[in-house]
């Protein structure tokens, strides 16, 4: 199975750029963040509510806590909120403050006001890459991004399978991406003198 598509930094700036400019760009950059600072899979996003990233002071959380339902598999999680998370989420407060104020409602929302299901989720991320020319990415690209980010920093396996909410390190490990720049780079950090 071919996983998601790891973006490189003109991608990245090309989808921050095609996000701005759609007629939900905040709404779809607060998805968008929420996957590539987070690690957020579709399903998730789709199944957040208001009062699971907000204070009912409007305030945002510094801890998201998805229940089983929310979430892949048999458990909660906890996802913790990055700065750089945190401050899209205000912009989403400052845009939205009706919606702030309902806790019970789905965090992201169609223009007639719905819910998005985890499908349209896939597709709006679908759209996004495809309106960014970017081939090969999918609603999982973020996610993978979050995780090899990690590992490109050098945090510890075991943290990054946590932040990730694998119950397995292999299937953590599956997710970073190798290429071979960072082959090359690896090998150039040997540098002992015989």
């Amino acid at each position: 199975m071919k996983q998601a598509k790891v973006l490189n930094v003109a991608e990245l700036k090309r989808l921050g750029a095609v996000v701005e400019n759609t007629r939900h760009a905040v709404r779809n950059a607060t998805a968008v963040a929420l996957s590539f600072y987070a690690g957020l899979r579709a399903c998730e996003i789709a199944a957040l509510k208001v009062g699971d990233v907000f204070e009912l002071t409007g305030a945002v959380k510094d801890t998201i806590y998805l229940s089983a339902a929310q979430t892949k598999g048999d458990d909660g999680s906890t996802v913790f909120v990055s700065k750089r998370l945190a401050v899209a989420l205000r912009r989403y407060a400052t845009a939205f403050p009706k919606k702030i104020a309902r806790p019970d409602d789905a965090l992201i929302f169609s223009a007639k006001g719905t819910k998005f299901s985890a499908q349209t989720i896939v597709n709006l991320f679908g759209t996004l890459y495809n309106a960014a020319g970017i081939t090969g990415a999918s609603s999982h690209s973020g996610r993978r991004q979050f995780v090899t980010e990690l590992a490109n920093k050098a945090i510890n396996p075991r943290v990054i399978q946590a932040l990730a909410r694998h119950k397995h390190l292999n299937t953590t490990m599956r997710y970073m991406d190798v290429n071979d720049s960072k082959l090359r780079s690896a090998v150039d950090m040997v540098n002992y003198q015989l």
